[in-house]
């Protein structure tokens, strides 16, 4: 049998609020959801990752626009070369902001020991 979720559930196991997890199915990020006959959301351990998949990408600074392209690419019937290619471009994006950051905290640092 397949672990259901509520919504109060889901959002706790994934650490995201309520709202965060209407907005990414509104957004087609994750879901379609399925519903209790009563109309209720109900999660299930699929639903969990995919939160999870997008709740990193959007850690690692993805903007919604290439979420939304990224979960199309994965729906569609696209090549391992396409979802790829497009992991490794902002992979290389990452690694920029990361180095930026880098620099920012050796700047930082220099302040920190000047005035220490």
């Amino acid at each position: 049998m397949t672990t259901r979720l509520t919504p109060a559930a889901a959002a706790d196991r994934t650490g995201v609020s309520l709202d965060t997890l209407r907005y990414y199915e509104r957004e087609g990020l994750i879901g379609p959801i399925r519903r209790s006959t009563g109309g209720r959301r109900e999660y299930t351990e699929d639903d969990l990752f995919w939160i999870g998949l997008v709740t990193c990408f959007r850690d690692a600074g993805l903007g919604i626009a290439d979420l939304r392209g990224f979960v199309a690419i994965l729906r569609a019937e696209h090549s391992a070369q396409d979802r790829v290619a497009f992991l490794r471009e902002r992979r290389a994006a990452l690694e920029q902001r990361v180095a930026a950051l880098r620099r920012a905290l050796e700047v930082l640092d220099d302040k920190i020991a000047y005035y220490s």
